[in-house]
């Protein structure tokens, strides 16, 4: 069973937010697949974990650059797993995977997209339907709110 985990962003846009809770995933020694609903968040995704701190980068690739079994942090628009992470991120209406592989499943959407909140409710439907741990998690400023 995977953990499920939907966090709701409300104050902060995806770009500022996802670099710091992949530095968590990172720090635990684990690697991670993002995975877009569009190749033009994948882009902006690919440039804000190159440039979300001065003074530091998050190590990534993007699937087509070819080897994305050695990514510490894999950005894709498909259902992969080729560097056997632990996380996957789902943003921007990619949708759940084919198979729970990992130990977390993080799918972050956007508050202000109504169509995104739809997508959010039906997922979580799913997931607890299959039987899957879920917890719902609400931005508070720059913080995260445990709400369910």
């Amino acid at each position: 069973m995977s953990e499920i985990l939907f966090y709701h962003l409300t104050s902060q846009r995806l770009e500022v937010a996802l670099p710091l809770l992949l530095e968590k995933t990172v720090e635990k020694g684990w690697n991670a697949v993002i995975r877009s609903g569009t190749e033009e968040r994948l882009a902006v995704l690919d440039e804000a974990l190159w440039s979300y701190k001065e003074d530091s980068f998050l190590p990534h690739g993007r699937e087509e650059e070819g080897e994305p079994e050695h990514q510490p942090i894999l950005l894709t628009l498909n259902d992969i797993r080729p560097n056997e992470a632990e996380v996957l991120f789902l943003v921007d209406r990619a949708p759940l995977p084919a198979e729970y592989a990992y130990e977390r499943v993080v799918l972050m959407f956007d508050g202000d997209d109504p169509d995104a909140l739809e997508d959010a409710r039906a997922a979580w439907k799913t997931v607890k339907g299959l039987g899957h741990p879920a917890t719902y998690w609400q931005q508070d400023g720059s913080r995260w709110v445990k709400k369910a």
